[in-house]
């Protein structure tokens, strides 16, 4: 139900192991306008887009560095954001008008199958009003997000409680 949300440019929340995110489909710049509608956030602050497998990333940046697929390969799926030069698939509004995105794989069990499900790369930043802080449990989405979003996946506490690192390539 959740994957077919997204499909359907929706937002949710899902769980990761930094903290919960505020998902929709990274393709779809009217569903990524909700996130930034859902949070009250500047539309100049870009998301993270969130990957279940390593061979989406080749559709989402205009080239990988060698030195950024072995960071992929010891840190994925895990907190690391790596930032390339965007494709042109990803929509001006993902990357608040950057040539530049971010790009990571959760290791929560529960975003990767949201991710798989979905069949499109998540775009999300965390799942807290702007200026709030992070949500770590899914009751904090809920105080924060009920009634702003269709759906809150629960996938109980996030092990890390802080966001990715970010790394720019």
């Amino acid at each position: 139900e959740a994957a077919q949300l997204i499909r359907n440019g929706e937002v949710v929340a899902f769980p990761t192991e930094t903290v919960y995110g505020l998902g929709a489909n990274a393709l779809d710049a009217q569903a990524v306008k909700k996130i930034f509608q859902a949070k009250g956030r500047p539309g100049d602050n870009p998301l993270i887009v969130h990957i279940h497998d390593i061979s989406q990333w080749h559709k989402l940046a205009e080239y990988i560095p060698k030195k950024a697929f072995l960071l992929a390969e010891r840190f994925w799926p895990g907190p690391l954001t790596i930032i390339l030069n965007k494709s042109k698939l990803i929509p001006m509004e993902v990357t608040a008008g950057l040539d530049t995105v971010g790009v990571r794989m959760p290791a929560h069990p529960v975003a990767l199958k949201l991710i798989s499900v979905s069949k499109v790369p998540i775009a999300a930043p965390s799942a807290n009003i702007s200026g709030r802080p992070s949500p770590t449990l899914a009751q904090h989405v809920i105080e924060d997000m009920d009634g702003r979003i269709p759906m809150i996946l629960d996938g109980g506490k996030s092990d890390v409680g802080v966001e990715s690192t970010v790394l720019d390539m």
